[in-house]
């Protein structure tokens, strides 16, 4: 196993020092989901939850966690990030979340994706709670991520 990146020669938390990385471009995306009753699904589908609509909510909440990652972990670095989409589809079993970001810079966005992806889930989670507290939240998850001195990563297909 290598060395945990975020740990000095003490055993101190440190925060990585990427002055001496190429600066590159970086991208990332990460998805969860939110499982539900269909009896939700079908309020989702029909815009019919008592704070309004939930995806379009979730979507703009996920792009704007995205902005604040380094207000949130205390060990990330704060990116100008160039691009973030985040995307919901409503399934037969909840509510599917894709969260995209993209930079140029000497660190990766993979935890900004992860946190659009998990804020946006927990947002949905938010705005139906009324009508189904038993939802739940999972598989937040890394799908792919590209640039940087560790390569190129692709989840292999679960099946």
């Amino acid at each position: 196993m290598s060395k945990l990146t975020h740990m000095d020669e003490q055993g101190r938390v440190a925060m990585v020092d990427t002055s001496a990385k190429a600066t590159t471009a970086r991208r990332a995306v990460a998805s969860a989901q939110v499982l539900m009753s269909p009896e939700t699904v079908a309020a989702v589908r029909a815009h019919r939850t008592p704070k309004g609509d939930p995806v379009e909510t979730a979507r703009l909440a996920g792009i704007m966690a995205a902005k604040r990652t380094a207000d949130l972990i205390p060990l990330c670095h704060p990116l100008a990030l160039t691009h973030v989409d985040v995307r919901a589809e409503v399934r037969d079993v909840g509510v599917y979340i894709e969260a995209e970001a993209a930079t140029s810079a000497q660190t990766g966005v993979e935890m900004e994706a992860l946190t659009a992806a998990a804020v946006a889930a927990l947002t949905v989670y938010d705005m139906c709670k009324a009508l189904d507290k038993a939802m739940t939240i999972t598989d937040v998850r890394l799908e792919s991520k590209s640039g940087g001195k560790s390569g190129d990563y692709e989840r292999i297909p679960e099946g």
